[in-house]
């Protein structure tokens, strides 16, 4: 057995040991979901963390996720390279930024524990910096057309189009293409427009507005509860707003520790984002949220969670704490809540409009939370209901293992919902049945 493979042994017992203790103590009866969740007091697990991911196994062949009663799946594309985002384009050709986080140097064995359980997880690894392009030109709900569409990036997510640009969201920078309508590659040099630090939360997820004025840039924490101090966090933990007619790029929205999934709600055009909050307090302290962004408005990380309840291991700042903005619904604790895109009513069968959340699945916590898609119901603009699941079934009933785990989502250009499965390494279609 390889020394990293024993290693990786030794954590999962010793978090398997961690987990047992701690469900002696009790575990939450309920996920902390909807606009008023009840959320357990916290319990800070000091520097033991729990800890406990599935080992990546993929999809034996014909195997799908499950469906909700009235829809069904098929593999749109497979055996890609960690999918990981998804971007549209006008003429419905499918882009899938293919990304994966890479090692940095630990620094306590808790890292070196973190490192070994990613990796059997399949979460960490050499990135393949690219962007994919698929194709399904004969309809059949199979892309037959796959090529290299923009390569030698810096682990790329976001994706967005405005006239003749093509933006990209490098982990370091918004990067900026000469975008040509229907080409199947991209060239040239790409243009920095604004740069950002790297590490940590290092995805870099984009939305350009509706009237292609500005694009919106989630960029996440570095640490979990600014660990390593606050000016490491500078420019972090927020949703910036690139202005394309001025080249200025600012911070719109902070206290966010890791806004990923970006998307306007049509009827009142409010920017919503789903946001992963911090660990180590217990399996649904706190729990991760979906929320409208107000401009300016702060959300509370690192100082306190939800409804302004404070988090005692990071240094006081009462100020902080009265500005926080509650976030408007919770998704339960520890979901990796990552991917998000509007439906509208009619798209799916027995779904009415809202939002699609793709939840990547929890690493710590004593119970599995995550690993499955699912669907916000709104009116009037707000959420109107609780969570309802499109996809499940990336997780073994023992929660030993992994098929697969869901990520970016987008509605394909003939209303399909797309999926992407950065451990299965493929792309979900989802129809009516």
């Amino acid at each position: 057995m390889a020394l990293s493979d024993a290693f990786a042994s030794l954590v999962a017992g010793i978090g398997a040991a961690t987990i047992a203790v701690r469900r002696l103590r009790g575990t939450p009866s309920e996920q902390a979901v909807g606009p008023r969740p009840t959320i357990p007091e916290a319990r800070p697990q000091g520097n033991l963390p729990t800890l406990k991911m599935p080992t990546a196994r993929g999809w034996d062949p014909g195997q799908t996720p499950k469906a909700a009663p009235g829809l069904k799946v098929n593999a749109f594309a497979s055996d890609l390279q960690h999918p990981r985002w998804l971007h549209v384009l006008p003429n419905g050709d499918v882009l899938v930024a293919e990304a994966l986080q890479e090692a940095q140097p630990a620094s306590s064995i808790f890292d070196h524990a973190m490192v070994a359980t990613m990796r059997r997880a399949k979460a960490l690894g050499v990135s393949p910096n690219r962007i994919t392009r698929l194709a399904d030109h004969d309809g059949d709900g199979v892309a037959e057309v796959r090529n290299t569409y923009l390569d030698k990036l810096k682990q790329p997510i976001g994706m967005a189009v405005v006239g003749d640009t093509f933006y990209v969201g490098n982990t370091d920078a918004l990067v900026a293409f000469a975008f040509v309508p229907g080409a199947e590659t991209l060239e040239g040099p790409g243009r920095t427009l604004a740069s950002f630090k790297p590490g940590g939360h290092w995805t870099r997820s984009l939305l350009a507005t509706p009237d292609g004025s500005a694009i919106y840039v989630g960029v996440g924490s570095l640490t979990n509860i600014a660990d390593h101090g606050f000016v490491a966090e500078e420019g972090r933990a927020a949703i910036h707003r690139y202005d394309i007619a001025s080249g200025k790029c600012e911070a719109f929205a902070g206290g966010l520790r890791n806004p990923v999934g970006m998307a306007f709600e049509p009827t009142s055009g409010t920017l919503w984002t789903v946001v992963n909050e911090r660990d180590g307090l217990g399996d649904e302290t706190p729990p991760d949220y979906l929320t409208s962004v107000a401009p300016g408005g702060f959300y509370g990380w690192p100082y306190c969670y939800w409804d302004r309840v404070v988090d005692d291991r990071v240094p006081a700042n009462p100020a902080a704490v009265a500005k926080a903005l509650q976030p408007d619904f919770a998704l339960g604790g520890h979901t990796a809540s990552l991917g998000l895109c509007w439906l509208p009513s009619g798209v799916l069968p027995g779904f009415g409009e809202g939002m699609v959340v793709g939840q990547h699945g929890s690493w710590n916590r004593s119970k599995l939370s995550g690993y499955r898609v699912v669907h916000v119901p709104f009116e009037k603009g707000r959420p109107c209901g609780p969570p309802r699941d499109i996809l499940t079934g990336f997780l073994a009933p023992d929660e030993d293992f992994s098929y697969g785990r869901p990520v970016g989502v987008a509605l394909g250009g003939d209303k399909a919902l797309l999926v992407a499965d950065d451990v299965g390494d493929v792309v979900w279609r989802v129809t009516g049945a």
